[in-house]
């Protein structure tokens, strides 16, 4: 019978040893504080929003929040940033994603500050994760590092595939997996005989963005599965990019969706919020 891989047991288990830092740095002292600008009030953004104001809440770091009207322009975005780059009590800065289409994404993350960049996506984040330099690494990723390490599924020396080659998910969980060990092959939408690809891996990452394509055609017998997609079916019901019912009797381990992948990215960010008193 296939291990499903808890998310929520192990990011409490994060949070907590979170909790236990951030109550001896305020012993020294340090306060931490998390800055939160949502733009417009999209229901999905809004629920992320909540949950990470309520990690915040749990773990001791104060979270300041910043919601913005729909129409706010750009510039008015980069000025908020701006301040916050220079408020000596923000720690961090997230700017949650997406963003209206008026709006330049690629633009509002550059402006963050790199020291102040908890999400991990600034540029020079990325560029120190590349060359195996000090910087905040990208939340899911790290955190299906997490999971995997957590749960002892051993990555040196495995064969790795990732669905998906997105800057926020794919790319960065490729070079965590290589900083592990592990012999990584990123697929995308122009990979060729994707099914026989997927079917070498022992360790097989899903970030695809389609509800249950991942079906046991793609898996190998014995192989983890990590499940990063997530959406709702026709009656509402969550669902990710792995058909897990489908999936459940082939492999030895799998995350499920919700209750997987999920709960991990907001406890590394609490995570990032801590490492950002020594970066």
């Amino acid at each position: 019978m296939a291990k499903i891989i808890d998310g929520k047991a192990i990011s409490k288990e994060i949070k907590e040893e979170v909790k236990e830092q951030v109550v001896a740095l305020r012993e020294k002292g340090t306060e931490i504080s998390l800055a939160v600008v949502q733009v417009g009030c999209d229901p999905a953004s809004s629920v992320y929003v909540n949950n990470k104001k309520k990690a915040c809440e749990y773990v001791g770091i104060r979270s300041l929040s910043y919601e913005l009207e729909e129409t706010v322009s750009e510039m008015e975005l980069l000025n908020l940033i701006r301040e916050l780059n220079q408020k000596t009590d923000v720690n961090g800065i997230l700017v949650q994603l997406p963003l209206p289409k008026h709006i330049d994404e690629d633009k509002v993350i550059k402006a963050i500050d790199p020291k102040k960049d908890v999400d991990g996506f600034h540029p020079q984040s990325v560029g120190a994760l590349c060359i195996g330099q000090p910087g905040f690494l990208s939340c899911t990723p790290a955190g299906i590092i997490q999971l995997l390490k957590r749960s002892d599924i051993e990555i040196a020396g495995k064969e790795c595939v990732i669905i998906g080659r997105s800057n926020i998910v794919g790319k960065p969980m490729a070079i965590l997996l290589l900083r592990e060990n592990g012999t990584v092959t990123v697929t995308h939408s122009r990979t060729k005989n994707l099914q026989e690809v997927c079917k070498r891996a022992d360790i097989l990452v899903v970030a695809i963005g389609r509800p249950k394509m991942i079906t046991r055609a793609y898996v190998k017998e014995g192989a983890v599965v990590i499940d990063v997609g997530i959406h709702r079916n026709e009656n509402g019901k969550l669902c990710g990019d792995v058909d897990f019912d489908d999936v459940l009797p082939v492999c030895s381990a799998i995350t499920p969706v919700p209750g997987g992948v999920g709960p991990m990215t907001i406890a590394m960010l609490m995570h990032n919020c801590v490492d950002s008193v020594n970066l």
